[in-house]
C-alpha cells in the first residue's frame, strides 16, 4: 500500500516550515501539471510560476520568495529541487530485497558472501569476491577473481567487474556497465601494435553511482580512481589511468581520454570530450558538446560549440575558417598601413 505522510511529519523529518494547513496528507510526487488530489508538486525555477494556478496538487514545495504564488498549503525550502530528491526517495523507497541467492548463480566457493546479500539468477561470482552487508546483485552479473563490492551496494543486471576491482559502499551501478576492462593500451612497432598489458585495477569510492552501459577502463600501471560521491550518467567512456574527484557530476556520452585528471564539484555536459593527460581543477564546468584539448587550471565556466545554423550557413562559414589566418594577416597589413596614413 502506498504510504501518506502530513506535511507536519515530512518537516519534522527532511525541514522546511509549513505555511497552510499541516495536516494535509500526500503519498506521491507529481509535476505541477499533472498533479491530482493527493500528490505534493516543486517549483524551483521562475519559467514555471504561471503553472501554479491551475495546480490541483495538494501541496508545494518552494522557496520564501515565491511562497506568496499560491494558496496551496506549502512547505517553504531554500532549495526546492534538492528538497524534492529527498522526499521523492521518502515518499518512493526502493523495494526492499529479500536476502537470496539464485539457483542458477555461480559462485566460486572462496567469495565471501554474507547472508544479508541478494545474488541474481545467472550471475558468476569469481575466486576470493567479497561482497559486503546488504550488498544486491541483479541477474546475469559477472563479477571477476579477487573484486569486493562494499556494504549496501546494488548492482543491476549484466552488470561486469573486472577482477581486482574494488567498489565501495552504498553505489548504485547500473545495467551493461563495465568495471574494469582493458585500458586501450599499444605500443606500436613497425607496422604492427602490440598490446600493452593492462596492470592496474578501478577503484570506485562510496556513494558512486554508475550510468548503463558505461565503461570504466582500469589502469595500465596504477589504478584508475572515481572518488566519493561522483556520478556518472549513462553511455560514459573513462579511459585507463583517470581519476575523476568527489562529487564530480558526468553527463551522458562523455568521452574521457587516459591519464586525465578531473578536480572536485566539477560539471561535465553531454558528448562533451576531453583529451587525454590533461587536468581540470575543481568546481569546473564543462558545456555540453565541448572538446578540450588542453589543462583547465582556473574555475570557470568552459564552451566549445559553434552555435547550429542553417547547413548551408554552416558550409558557408566552415568554408571561411579555413581561411582565417589569411584573413589574420590581411587586417595586420591594413592596420600597419592604417598606422601610416595617421602617422603623415
Amino acid at each position: 500500500m502506498t504510504k501518506s505522510y502530513s506535511l507536519a511529519e515530512i518537516a519534522n523529518s527532511l525541514g522546511g516550515t509549513v505555511i497552510g494547513d499541516a495536516s494535509v496528507r500526500v503519498s506521491k510526487m507529481a509535476s505541477l501539471s499533472h498533479a491530482y488530489y493527493g500528490d505534493i508538486c516543486f517549483l524551483s525555477e521562475a519559467r514555471y510560476q504561471s503553472l501554479l494556478t491551475s495546480c490541483q496538487g495538494s501541496a508545494i514545495v518552494l522557496r520564501q520568495e515565491d511562497a506568496h504564488l499560491t494558496n496551496l498549503p506549502r512547505l517553504v525550502v531554500p532549495q526546492p529541487y534538492a528538497y524534492y530528491a529527498k522526499l521523492a526517495s521518502m515518499l518512493s523507497p526502493p523495494p526492499f530485497k529479500i536476502p537470496a541467492i539464485a539457483a542458477s548463480a555461480v559462485i566460486h566457493a572462496s567469495a565471501i558472501i554474507p547472508t544479508s546479500c541478494s545474488v541474481g539468477p545467472l550471475t558468476v561470482i569469481g575466486a576470493d569476491v567479497v561482497l559486503g552487508e546488504y550488498v544486491t546483485i541483479g541477474s546475469g552479473c559477472t563479477i571477476e577473481n579477487d573484486a569486493s563490492i562494499g556494504a549496501h551496494s546494488q548492482l543491476e543486471s549484466n552488470v561486469t567487474i573486472g577482477h581486482h576491482c574494488i567498489i565501495g559502499q552504498h553505489c548504485h551501478i547500473y545495467a551493461g556497465a563495465v568495471v574494469g576492462s582493458d585500458g586501450f593500451g599499444y605500443a606500436h612497432e613497425s607496422d604492427t601494435w602490440l598490446k600493452i598489458p593492462q596492470l592496474g585495477r578501478v577503484r570506485i569510492g562510496s556513494h558512486v553511482d554508475v550510468g548503463a552501459n558505461t565503461t570504466i577502463d582500469r589502469g595500465a600501471l596504477d589504478d584508475t580512481l572515481i572518488e566519493d560521491g561522483v556520478k556518472l550518467d549513462n553511455l560514459i567512456q573513462i579511459g585507463h589511468n583517470c581519476l575523476i574527484g568527489q562529487h564530480t557530476a558526468i553527463a551522458a556520452c562523455v568521452a574521457i581520454a587516459g591519464s586525465t585528471k578531473i578536480g572536485k564539484h566539477c560539471k561535465i555536459g553531454g558528448a562533451a570530450m576531453v583529451l587525454g593527460h590533461l587536468e581540470i581543477v575543481d568546481g569546473v564546468t564543462v558545456s555540453a558538446g565541448s572538446m578540450i584539448t588542453r589543462s583547465l587550471l582556473k574555475q570557470d565556466t568552459y564552451t566549445a560549440i559553434m552555435p547550429f545554423q542553417s547547413h548551408q550557413d554552416w558550409l558557408n562559414n566552415a568554408a571561411q575558417i579555413r581561411h582565417l589566418d589569411e584573413l589574420a594577416r590581411k587586417i595586420k597589413n591594413l592596420e600597419k598601413q592604417l598606422a601610416l596614413l595617421k602617422s603623415r
